[in-house]
């Protein structure tokens, strides 16, 4: 009688079966940790919201400038992939955590710009775009590659749009500029979690717990950005 341990076909579905649960513990912590993002910006934003003397310090003062311009220089200081590569996973944990805290004292304005009910539903609404697709990009067997190669090429223009705009005032240009910007986070947000599967790495802890990170973050963008981009097209405005 064969041994099923030594059948080559047998320790090859095993080793598949091992990646697989691998695979899906790995993006569990991914989601996990992104979910936890965004329920810290969910808090600090709508508690900056409702304590008008904290409203009024980071609004109504420069202060505004030090909110509103700490998440980019987390991004483009703190979270470099020479330092995600390197920096012990507790303090990048906790870089992430602060991050979030910050972005969401960031959009607390929002909830003076929109109604309480448009930026729920407008939530409930990205939260089943974002699954869906995450889930597409998880499952599918196309390559995404050149799809998202394409949608960075896009959100460079919305981004340079967007920038241009800030001095014509223009609600056309806004108009065009969220929905480009709601397929063209749609679209990242598959080829991330495409991405994500992909440079999955078996077997390397302390490595795969740092990209679990990495694709947090990357995730909670894509959500953030395709929440606003709705909330300006299908917010109800006070």
């Amino acid at each position: 009688m064969s041994d099923p341990y030594n059948n080559p076909s047998t320790r090859s579905g095993y080793a598949g079966q091992v990646i697989d649960a691998g695979l899906q513990s790995y993006m569990r912590s991914v989601y996990h940790t992104m979910g936890i993002g965004l329920i810290l910006t969910g808090l600090s934003a709508y508690t900056v919201a409702n304590i008008p003397a904290l409203f009024n310090l980071i609004f109504h003062t420069p202060l505004v400038y030090v909110v509103s311009f700490a998440p980019l220089l987390f991004i483009f200081l703190g979270f470099t992939p020479k330092r995600i590569a390197t920096m012990p996973l507790s303090q990048l944990t906790t870089m992430f955590s602060i991050f979030s805290i910050l972005m969401g004292m960031s959009l607390a304005s929002i909830f003076f710009m929109y109604s309480g009910a448009s930026i729920a539903r407008v939530f409930f609404i990205t939260s089943a775009t974002f699954a869906a697709t995450s889930l597409y990009g998880y499952t599918t067997k196309r390559d995404l590659t050149g799809v998202g190669s394409f949608l960075f090429m896009g959100l460079v223009g919305i981004i340079i749009a967007s920038v241009v705009n800030i001095f014509m005032h223009s609600s056309m240009v806004q108009f065009v500029v969220s929905v480009l910007g709601v397929v063209i986070f749609t679209g990242l947000t598959a080829w991330e979690t495409q991405n994500l599967k992909v440079t999955y790495r078996a077997g390397a802890t302390e490595a795969n717990a740092r990209m679990a990170v990495s694709g947090a973050l990357s995730l909670y963008l894509n959500f953030i950005n395709l929440f606003m981009m709705l909330l300006q097209l299908m917010g109800n405005r006070r």
